[in-house]
């Protein structure tokens, strides 16, 4: 069997996160060579496995954090093909009950993360571009970037500026050889996603954790939500030679959720 990401090089922000995990195994089974960064080896899935990967320690606010990431890269691999920015937060407020702490420290992991880790990898991608190869980097965004559910405003607003940061970074780096897309999820079963199911904000209100499962299944069309092995099967194509005219775009993966004239609200 043709593994299409044998011999690439790959990083993965959040790689012991629900989806980052997702993705790290898809790449490692691809044959790519995988660092999975992030805050801790267990990650928000609070397990250890050694599944492969590489992993470092990575917090993506700080500045210091990417360039010792990428630079043990360089010395590693000399060149980086894949970087995806999978790591961000979710604050479950209005604007009205967010503090400005809260509403920096969003813009800082799931905005200026993708900056930063985006900012020290693209020398490394060049080098990657230049050898002849496919070299993308993917973000994440949200289908929450387009329209909005109640209770996430900081969220809604980062995503948005992600989806605005991508097309920036598409049409200053396509000429040197680097794709950028974002990948926008709907609900996607995750730690993330339970969490919402169990807070106090527009997922939980005090209601029975099943009930308030089912009545998101059910507003998709396609009548369940995601998991991460869904997006890990886009993020895969999006990293391969496959994809090499794909570029710019905001890649929608939400069970068809947002092509609803109205939403039930949860």
């Amino acid at each position: 069997m043709t593994r299409i990401l044998e011999g690439k090089t790959a990083l993965v922000t959040g790689g012991r996160g629900g989806i980052g995990r997702a993705i790290v195994s898809r790449f490692l089974r691809e044959g790519a060579t995988v660092y999975a960064a992030d805050l801790t080896p267990q990650g928000s899935l609070a397990a250890h496995d050694d599944d492969g990967s590489v992993f470092i320690k990575l917090d993506v606010t700080q500045e210091g954090d990417a360039i010792a990431a990428m630079d043990q890269v360089l010395a590693d691999q000399g060149k980086l093909d894949i970087l995806v920015n999978a790591a961000g937060i979710e604050i479950e407020k209005t604007i009205e009950d967010t503090t400005l702490e809260e509403w920096n420290k969003s813009f800082a992991v799931n905005c200026t993360g993708t900056f930063l880790t985006s900012k020290y990898a693209l020398p490394l991608m060049r080098a990657s571009a230049q050898s002849g190869n496919s070299a993308s980097i993917i973000n994440f965004g949200s289908y929450d970037g387009f329209i909005a559910d109640p209770g996430l405003a900081a969220y809604c607003a980062t995503k948005g500026a992600v989806h605005a940061l991508t097309r920036a970074m598409a049409c200053d780096h396509g000429p040197e050889g680097i794709r950028v897309n974002a990948i926008c999820p709907g609900y996607i079963d995750t730690p993330m996603l339970q969490s919402f199911f169990n807070g106090d904000g527009s997922g939980g209100g005090g209601g029975d954790i099943e009930s308030l499962q089912q009545a998101v299944r059910d507003v998709h069309p396609m009548r369940t939500y995601g998991t991460p092995d869904d997006i890990a099967n886009l993020v895969n194509w999006l990293a391969s030679d496959e994809a090499r005219y794909a570029s710019g775009q905001l890649w929608v993966l939400d069970g068809g959720l947002s092509a609803q004239v109205q939403q039930m609200k949860i």
